[in-house]
């Protein structure tokens, strides 16, 4: 059976509505993508990393509850869970502040050997961290090779814009590893400042990557595939939260892939219908999403596909 893994960070994400707190859950990108898919019983593995403390503790429960493997978690003693306080403007966009305390050794773990057609995913600063990069870099390379189908979120956001030329090799070397990339448009303005999307997908990724997705909040969903581009509407909503909105898009996308069996070299010849049921489950995923206070889809929607 194919396997999905992700590698990200975990994070206790504190919801702050009118500058009060009033929630607090698991999250991190590639994490709310993978609870989303352990919700449909498929066979997920984050690696990652949590203190053993009380959020590292809560943390760890709640991925058990949820059909997310914890076996390529490294629970470090020495530092505590990262945690982020999370404030929801008027327009339930969000805001955040991070505090983390890591150990200086991380990720010691023995990284899983993942096969052909399983799935991998990487999100986020997580993937561009040069603290971490030469400690799994090799593992993605690896993936690659095998013939692992490799989808990355970029995630990035303007906190580390002052990083971006630093951190460019990095962002190229993930990009001729992937398979799909999805983004947001404030991710590219952050990474490429003042050029629009198809000078961006034309410049400086289609070389490595023909599959792109550009999500843009409330409007269209732009795909470009090197074949052909199309874009998708986005029914008007009145959302909730969209905190996990991008995060459950990634969900439904990868839980549309593993539905449909699609294997890595059909993904890069699928037809404008295929790919129109994929961005579809992404859309619905995301609206489903949109509409709570949770990061990740709920287990009555999960339910309602199987």
């Amino acid at each position: 059976m194919r396997k999905i893994f992700g590698i990200g960070e975990t994070i206790c994400d504190i919801i702050f509505k009118d500058n009060q707190p009033f929630r607090a859950v698991p999250g991190g990108s590639t994490f709310n993508c993978l609870i989303s898919l352990g919700r449909l019983n498929l066979p997920v593995s984050f690696i990652s990393e949590i203190g053993k403390d009380k959020i590292g503790s809560f943390i760890k429960s709640f991925m058990e509850e949820n059909n997310l493997s914890t076996e390529y978690i490294d629970f470090f003693e020495d530092g505590n869970s990262p945690v982020a306080l999370a404030f929801l403007d008027n327009e339930k966009k969000v805001e955040y502040t991070f505090y983390r305390n890591f150990p200086e050794s991380r990720l010691n773990i023995d990284f899983p050997t993942t096969q052909k057609e399983d799935l991998l995913v990487l999100s986020s600063y997580y993937a561009v961290n040069p603290v971490l990069r030469e400690r799994f870099f090799g593992f993605l390379q690896q993936a690659a090779e095998r013939g692992t189908i490799i989808y990355y979120d970029i995630n990035f956001r303007k906190a580390h814009a002052h990083e971006r030329i630093k951190l460019m090799s990095l962002f190229l070397e993930n990009f001729e590893l992937s398979d799909i990339i999805r983004c947001s448009d404030e991710d590219l303005e952050t990474l490429y400042p003042g050029k629009s999307i198809d000078s961006i997908y034309r410049d400086h990724i289609s070389f490595y990557c023909r599959n792109v997705i550009v999500t843009q909040g409330p409007q269209n969903v732009l795909l470009k595939t090197g074949r052909f581009d199309k874009q998708y509407e986005i029914k008007p909503l009145h959302p909730v939260s969209a905190i996990g909105a991008g995060d459950s898009f990634n969900a439904g996308l990868i839980y549309g892939i593993m539905k449909y069996n699609y294997t890595k070299e059909q993904l890069t010849r699928l037809e404008e219908k295929e790919w129109d049921g994929l961005i579809a489950l992404a859309i619905q995923f995301a609206s489903e999403v949109c509409m709570s206070l949770d990061n990740y889809i709920s287990p009555a929607f999960a339910s309602s596909l199987l």
